[in-house]
């Protein structure tokens, strides 16, 4: 298949968005070879903040506008860190100008939203991926190994969760920002699920939750149910910090992460801790373990260099079938986002 990069020319990112997020992907870029990883361009909603942006991180070229960044020759790769209400119109925009993608999680609102998304992906035939970064940290691997030869008989039962006071924190609480634990944090218990039983559909979906008074999910527990008696419980909260462990239990024992289940560090495999430490940062970082932003990034290169347009460790129907349990689960808790309601006019 042909490619248009050569393992002997770095990948060439272009930022867009100058945000928290954006700093920390391009901090956890510089932890890669400069050989194998360049950021040749900033873009964000004014001049002002991509300059800053740039200066801080030597990034050559700023542009005030995503339109610009679109339209800049010099790309491999956008990776794209604005609010997820954003994510649709900003993905289009790139995609229409035949740029390769990895795009912030949850790739949009919901699954007609995503689906748009896949179609412009294959329709411009560029490369898409989600950046679900949680499955490309080397314990993750580790995890999908073990699961593969079988270290822990067959799985029957998967518990994860994910909590953190956020309500202090604007998106967290504002609708129009795509406010709601189910979006930003329970999507990584979800995902994981996901992952454990292969992209497999659950049968059934039990959600409860209780929501703020924006109308947003603040605290959510999931029950989901697989083929063969198989099942996952989920819980999710943006106003209490939970232990935020995962453990994944079969007929032959068990494999546990034992904290910060998003970003994993360690596993626990039939009793047995392993380390998985993320590199040092050059730059202070806004989020925990950020500099593990660039095991999704080398996965990104290796993608790009063999003329991929999809990743199989974070594919399209994974992403597809994440949304459409994400948008089943708000149902339940009663969460509708006015992208929920708008027709799609074609």
């Amino acid at each position: 298949m042909h490619s248009s990069l050569s393992s002997n020319m770095a990948t060439r990112w272009g930022i867009c968005s100058a945000g928290k997020i954006s700093h920390d992907f391009t901090v956890a870029l510089k932890s890669l070879p400069p050989e194998h990883h360049q950021v040749v361009a900033v873009a964000a909603r004014n001049l002002e903040h991509a300059e800053e942006f740039g200066k801080k991180h030597s990034i050559p070229a700023r542009y005030g506008s995503y339109e610009e960044l679109a339209q800049d020759p010099n790309i491999d790769v956008v990776y794209i860190g604005v609010i997820h209400p954003c994510h649709l119109k900003t993905c289009l925009l790139f995609m229409d100008a035949q740029k390769n993608i990895l795009c912030e999680k949850p790739l949009a609102m919901n699954a007609k939203e995503v689906k748009e998304i896949l179609g412009s992906a294959k329709r411009n035939d560029v490369f898409l991926m989600e950046a679900v970064w949680s499955r490309f940290f080397p314990a993750s691997v580790e995890i999908r190994r073990l699961l593969v030869q079988g270290e822990v008989g067959e799985v029957k039962m998967v518990r994860a969760e994910f909590g953190w006071p956020l309500m202090n924190v604007p998106r967290s609480v504002d609708k129009e920002l795509g406010a709601g634990t189910t979006l930003d944090l329970g999507i990584y218990p979800l995902q994981f699920a996901i992952m454990v039983y292969g992209g497999e559909k659950p049968q059934s979906i039990k959600a409860m939750g209780v929501c703020t008074e924006t109308g947003v999910d603040e605290t959510v527990a999931i029950t989901l149910k697989f083929s063969k008696g198989r099942m996952a419980v989920i819980t999710s909260s943006s106003g209490l910090e939970l232990d935020n462990d995962a453990v994944i239990v079969g007929t032959k024992g068990k494999i546990k992460i034992p904290a910060h289940m998003w970003c994993p560090t360690s596993l626990v495999v039939n009793g047995k801790e392993s380390q998985y430490p993320v590199p040092e940062p050059y730059l202070p970082l806004n989020f925990l373990n950020s500099t593990g932003l660039r095991y999704e990034a080398e996965a990104v290169r290796q993608c790009l260099l063999k003329g991929l347009k999809e990743s199989s460790v974070m594919s399209h129907a994974d992403s597809l079938l994440l949304a459409e349990v994400e948008d089943e689960v708000r149902r339940q808790v009663g969460v509708i986002y006015t992208q929920d309601s708008k027709l799609v006019i074609r």
